[in-house]
């Protein structure tokens, strides 16, 4: 086991894997910290959600991550997808992306459509709206939809942990040893 983690090129493999992994870990979990905590919910005028249901297929499908940016009325176009908060009975504060398919720009009204629906959603007003979607992280969406299969949540998540918290352990274990037979050798 020793040779295995004294490998120049393993430990080369094994910090990047460690690094990247913690990194990823970290500024995805301090973004969504930072915009629950935030007074705006936003970062830097930008925010993060989940699709939750299949209402944007096949542009945006369930589990897919994005990314939305505040904007102002004037920026919106038709065929623009934003992101905005329900005020319908019953469905208040639900979070709901969906693509505009018609606008008044005197009354900054906007009508909404999923792709896959058929009727429009219920009349919004700007000030419903969270923002308009500019990026999908196809990485972390695919990644998410892989956690949330058992099998994907055993070889992405359980696997990796249980393996840096072996080789961390074996690590540790080993050290000492090695050093104790270093200082044996020294004072001979």
């Amino acid at each position: 086991m020793r040779k295995i983690i004294d490998n120049k090129i393993f430990k080369i493999i094994y910090g990047l894997f460690k690094f990247v992994f913690i990194a990823i870990l970290v500024i995805y979990i301090s973004f969504l910290a930072i915009q629950k905590f935030s007074d705006s919910g936003t970062i830097m005028g930008y925010r993060l959600y989940t699709i939750a249901t299949g209402s944007m297929e096949p542009e945006l499908t369930v589990g897919d991550v994005i990314l939305v940016e505040e904007t102002k009325f004037e920026d919106l176009k038709v065929k623009d997808v934003i992101t905005y908060e329900s005020k319908v009975a019953g469905m208040e504060g639900m979070i709901v992306t969906h693509r505009i398919i018609d606008m008044n720009t005197e009354t900054k009204e906007l009508i909404t459509r999923g792709d896959a629906n058929d009727a429009d959603d219920p009349l919004i007003t700007f000030d419903q709206v969270q923002g308009k979607v500019t990026y999908k992280f196809m990485i972390i969406s695919l990644l998410t939809k892989l956690v949330r299969n058992k099998v994907g949540f055993y070889f992405l998540v359980f696997v990796p942990l249980v393996l840096v918290i072996f080789l961390e352990i074996a690590d540790v274990v080993t050290q000492p040893k090695d050093e104790d037979d270093e200082d044996e050798k020294e004072s001979t």
